[in-house]
């Protein structure tokens, strides 16, 4: 759990956007996915509805709730996941990461946000949540961030790349810009060599 805990602290501090959206959570999106009992179902909403509102640890136990419901919860954070917020979107992309269920990986590439979100913060989030469920097509979005300018991102983005690959290419998040250069370049020597293997992609 040491990493869905660093995932979920550190994706609040990295997304601080005022905007809002008015989404509605009591409308299923997907009907795939096994449904909620009336009471579970009243459950998911008031959760998706208090989600904007909290901050630090109450953060990451609704992460892990939400990973832990599965499928009842799937429609709604999906929805979450589009939400205008960025902190909401990325704590959405948290759990369903954290399920590690590989069925999530073709909605998650269908998830639409903004040309400017696409290049920021949000696409690590979706980069790592990929990662975890198996899908290594956005490694390279992964190794990009490793050239973040913050600390917690680039040791975010090692820890995705890591719990995945096994490997760190002597990647430290506090090291000198010239040093963390020369791991980056390995990493991306790596994944040029593998890929164009299949099996990397879309687990």
């Amino acid at each position: 759990m040491r990493t869905l805990l660093a995932f979920a602290l550190a994706l609040l501090a990295a997304c601080g956007s005022t905007k809002s959206q008015v989404v509605d959570y009591t409308e299923p999106s997907n009907d795939d996915w096994v449904q909620a009992s009336p009471m579970l179902q009243q459950q998911i909403e008031e959760e998706a509805k208090r989600l904007p509102w909290t901050r630090g640890f109450e953060r990451l136990e609704q992460v892990r709730w939400f990973a832990s419901t599965g499928e009842p919860a799937y429609p709604t954070l999906f929805q979450l996941a589009e939400d205008d917020r960025d902190d909401v979107a990325a704590a959405a992309l948290a759990a369903l990461g954290a399920t590690l269920d590989r069925r999530l990986v073709p909605h998650i590439h269908e998830l639409h946000w903004s040309d400017s979100r696409n290049a920021g913060d949000l696409s690590l989030e979706r980069a790592r949540a990929l990662i975890r469920l198996g899908d290594w097509s956005e490694i390279p979005t992964l190794i990009g961030g490793l050239r973040d300018d913050r600390v917690y991102t680039r040791a975010l983005c090692l820890d995705a790349l890591r719990e995945a690959t096994h490997e760190t290419h002597g990647f430290d998040p506090r090291a000198e810009a010239d040093e963390r250069e020369k791991s980056v370049e390995h990493w991306e020597l790596w994944w040029s060599e593998r890929a164009g293997d299949s099996y990397m992609h879309k687990g």
